[in-house]
């Protein structure tokens, strides 16, 4: 019997892939392989006694072989991404490897570096910290983007503190190794939630003198941008790496994704949903033994994706960009903004930080990162480190 053309489809980075063959699942006809899947749930059972029984043993073993050959591999969802394949796909004796419990053992104890646990309020974050409090050149406070953790600054975190910083790197609510509480109760994932939180944060770091932001990505990144805002004195200078900074920055998929009824539901519990957000805004694909800590969160549990799922709901992007382009003009904002951008961004090209920059070129200094793409802190830590030390 001739094979049916079946190919995959996929319809963006995040997306799982379908096949375009409508009968593919189907009983009757199609090829072997659909022919195996459908037995292997239990629809030919009977048809395969008969086989047995009337074939001659040589006929039996070797379908039973090509059988275990094709058989349906039901992980094959995410074994095309090549940062995920290593601890993902399936050996030749699943029970041996693979499966999520084996996945959460093998990578449970990765990503933590330079992190512990911190209660503030009734919330406990994870906030990483590198140098000592009495750092001769200051505090700086680094805030990541959605739908990543404060893992992407730990390479900058510690040569930073080489260079005598004392950095800070927490975790937002509902994101990496904080607290994940479910919406409603304790936390409801609004911009005013977040800011009041990270103000009692820092109250339970000690952290009371004026220090240095440094914020990048989407979403609860733009939250760092302004708070900024509304608690300036609070703030020496701010460093922005590859953000949304004005209304014509494009939302990427995900958050609209996540915005739908039912289909958000379903891709917020995409175990390799950040991993792939990174990968997609970036030249470079992730090392599996990075792509282990992105992932391990929402393999975890399924409390982030739905942290995750309710703060993009509850966003209003474009009230946000707004007041952040407002916010940060010549006419409004004094102090120095560094915007270290990977020209490399699949998300937010470089005209983005350059028409951000036109608001207040006497505040405003711009330096293209050559080889990075959307988390120039994971692609290139050394030249956002160099960056970083010139400005501050």
């Amino acid at each position: 019997m001739s094979c049916c053309p079946c190919t995959t489809t996929t319809s963006s980075p995040l997306s799982l892939p379908r096949p375009a063959c409508r009968g593919r699942w189907s009983g009757g006809g199609g090829s072997s392989a659909n022919a195996a899947a459908w037995r292997a749930r239990g629809g030919g059972a009977k048809r395969s006694l008969v086989v047995a029984a009337s074939g001659s043993k040589d006929e039996t073993a070797e379908g039973k072989k090509q059988e275990e050959e094709e058989e349906f591999n039901p992980f094959g969802f995410v074994t095309d991404n090549p940062s995920s394949r290593g601890a993902i796909q399936l050996p030749e004796s699943p029970a041996q490897d693979g499966n999520v419990g084996q996945m959460l053992y093998r990578i449970e104890d990765k990503g933590r570096e330079f992190g512990s646990r911190v209660k503030s309020g009734k919330l406990r974050w994870f906030v990483r910290e590198t140098g000592s409090a009495g750092a001769r050149r200051g505090t700086v406070v680094f805030i990541h983007g959605a739908p990543s953790q404060s893992f992407s600054y730990r390479m900058v975190m510690s040569q930073m503190a080489d260079a005598g910083y004392h950095c800070f790197a927490p975790d937002w609510i509902g994101f990496g190794f904080s607290d994940m509480p479910q919406p409603g109760y304790g936390f409801d994932y609004t911009e005013e939630e977040f800011h009041k939180s990270l103000d009692e944060l820092l109250s339970t770091l000690n952290i009371t003198e004026p220090f240095f932001l440094v914020v990048q990505g989407f979403l609860v990144g733009s939250y760092g941008l302004t708070w900024a805002l509304k608690n300036s004195s609070k703030v020496l200078k701010v460093a922005i790496l590859n953000s949304p900074l004005t209304v014509s920055s494009p939302v990427p998929g995900l958050f609209n994704q996540l915005r739908l009824p039912l289909f958000g539901e379903f891709t917020c519990q995409n175990a390799v949903l950040a991993e792939r957000f990174i990968e997609a805004g970036s030249p470079y694909v992730l090392k599996s033994e990075k792509a282990d800590v992105y992932r391990l969160p929402y393999l975890s549990s399924g409390a982030p994706g739905f942290a995750l799922l309710e703060a993009a709901r509850k966003a209003n992007f474009r009230d946000v960009l707004s007041r952040i382009s407002a916010g940060f003009a010549s006419n409004s904002w004094e102090k120095p903004i560094l915007l270290a951008w990977g020209i490399s961004d699949k998300y937010l090209p470089l005209p983005i930080a350059e028409e951000f920059q036109k608001g207040n070129p006497a505040a405003i200094k711009l330096e293209p990162i050559e080889g990075a793409g959307h988390m120039p802190q994971e692609d290139w830590p050394e030249k956002v480190v160099t960056a970083l030390r010139s400005f501050l």
